[in-house]
C-alpha cells in the first residue's frame, strides 16, 4: 500500500481535526496531540503526518523524563512503531543522553532544541517548590 506524502497529510488535517484548540485573538492554534514538542499546529512539529516523531513526556513515576520516538520503518503498524526510552539519570546527564541519542543518529536534527526544551521543561516540573520561611513577629 503507497503511504501519501506529509505534505499531503498536512494540506488535509490543518484546519479540521479533533487535536486544535481554536481560540479568539489568537492567530496560531494549540494542538493536543501526542508527540507534538510545541503544542503549536504547524507542520515541522505536528505527530500526525510524520513518519517519525518525538515526543517528551514525564516518567510514569514522576522522576525523569521519557522520550517516545515514531519509527519510520513500521509506519502501517501502529503497535509496533513506537519507541520509549526512560532517562532518570539526574538533569544534567539525562539533557547530554538525549541530545546525544537525536544528533547522533540523525533523528529528526529540527527538533532536537525543541525536544531539549520540553525535556527540562518537565524536569523543572518535577522539582520540589522551594519552602519559605515566615518569621512570626510578636
Amino acid at each position: 500500500m503507497a503511504t501519501t506524502s506529509p505534505h499531503l497529510n498536512w494540506l488535509i488535517i490543518r484546519n479540521n481535526n479533533s487535536f486544535l484548540l481554536k481560540k479568539r485573538d489568537v492567530k496560531k492554534p494549540f494542538s493536543t496531540e501526542a508527540n507534538n514538542l510545541t503544542n503549536v499546529s504547524s507542520f515541522r512539529y505536528s505527530g500526525l503526518v510524520h513518519k517519525k516523531t518525538v515526543g517528551v513526556v514525564p516518567a510514569a513515576d514522576k522522576k525523569g523524563f521519557s522520550v517516545v520516538l515514531k519509527k519510520g520503518k513500521n509506519a502501517q503498524r501502529p503497535a509496533k512503531n513506537t519507541v520509549r526510552v526512560t532517562f532518570k539519570a539526574g538533569p544534567r546527564r539525562s539533557l547530554k543522553k538525549l541530545k546525544n541519542l537525536l544528533t547522533g543518529a540523525k533523528y529528526r536534527k529540527d527538533l532536537t532544541q525543541a525536544a531539549l526544551r520540553r525535556a527540562s521543561a518537565v524536569l523543572a516540573s518535577q522539582k520540589a517548590a522551594p519552602v519559605k520561611n515566615v518569621k512570626k513577629t510578636e
